[in-house]
């Protein structure tokens, strides 16, 4: 059985700049056709425009508030909202509020620095 507490999952920086812990995933279980992170942004910071050819991923707000931009359109996002990232979508997400914004970050197949577009 796999189960990996946030606090032994080693933060690292995706290709778009966000900060991530994968919490799940086939370099760290059983896991094979998706994968489970948390991401971090700080006060103003957002991550680089970007799209995945295969991957589809799923944000999920657990704090703070973001501006989210998903090809080309944007609304006001925060604690409870999930949003819907079909592949070939430019997308970007801004911190907008004064805290670190904290969301979980599903993608199928898993993140993969390779399938990051900029």
């Amino acid at each position: 059985m796999d189960v990996i507490n946030h606090r032994e999952a080693v933060p690292f920086v995706t290709a778009d700049g966000s900060t991530i812990r994968e919490l799940l995933a086939h370099r760290n279980s059983a896991i094979r056709s998706q994968s489970l992170a948390e991401a971090r942004l700080a006060p103003g910071q957002a991550t680089t425009p970007h799209h995945h050819k295969v991957t589809e991923e799923i944000y999920y707000i657990l704090s703070g508030t973001a501006r989210m931009t998903l090809a080309g359109e944007s609304r006001p996002v925060g604690p409870g909202d999930a949003i819907a990232i079909p592949p070939g979508l430019v997308h970007t997400i801004e911190n907008t509020g004064g805290g670190e914004l904290v969301f979980l970050c599903t993608c199928a197949p898993g993140y993969e620095h390779t399938d990051t577009y900029l």
